[in-house]
């Protein structure tokens, strides 16, 4: 398949959960947020030079693919895994930049506020990832493994889950410390007993 019929079908698809359209790169920061989030996901591309409605657009000056390399290698702590390719069609250049899902989780990007965030991919949407979603992605990094034991905390937690509920209605419910509800609720996630899903703009957690 040559450069126009490949990147024509990517095209087809749409932004969705792996794809991200970026038409001109102004600012590494905001693009490191696409980086953050493929990262913390399933890994993705951003076709760089594309227009939101498909159209190409192209890469217009050395200054933008320095700011991609920017973007990945000094504005994502840890740094993220990611593939440059370049495209000439119709004489304009694309880069199909291909982020790895990192198994360093999680991957901040640093905003121009100077803080460090990191984000999931929800459909076509970068999202600030939640503190519960941080702290499960920690534990992960534990070399020695985490143990859950069932305390009466832990019964008081999972009393208040009846429903979705977000994590500040955990925290009223439960009358547990912010806190320790985050460390409980992502211990319980990663042991199967919880699980998220986001929806109207927040995160939610229920048993499962």
């Amino acid at each position: 398949m040559d450069d126009k019929r490949y990147l024509l079908s990517l095209i087809r698809e749409g932004e969705h959960q792996q794809q991200d359209f970026k038409y001109r790169v102004s600012d590494a920061c905001k693009l490191a947020k696409s980086v953050s989030a493929f990262a913390n996901t399933n890994g993705g591309r951003l076709l760089i030079g594309v227009r939101d409605d498909g159209h190409l657009s192209g890469v217009r000056s050395e200054e933008e693919i320095y700011m991609m390399h920017q973007a990945a290698y000094k504005y994502c702590r840890p740094e993220a895994s990611i593939k440059f390719d370049t495209y000439h069609v119709e004489g304009r250049t694309i880069v199909i930049a291909t982020v790895s899902p990192s198994d360093r989780r999680p991957v901040f990007a640093i905003g121009d506020d100077g803080q460090s965030r990191a984000y999931i991919r929800i459909a076509d949407e970068n999202i600030v990832a939640s503190p519960v979603l941080l702290a499960v992605w920690r534990d992960a990094q534990k070399p020695q493994g985490t143990m859950m034991t069932y305390t009466d905390t832990v019964r008081k937690l999972l009393d208040a889950m009846t429903g979705w509920q977000t994590l500040n209605q955990l925290v009223r419910r439960s009358a547990i410390p912010r806190p320790k509800v985050i460390t409980l609720l992502a211990r319980l996630i990663r042991f199967g007993v919880a699980q998220w899903e986001y929806k109207d703009q927040q995160f939610l957690f229920t048993q499962r």
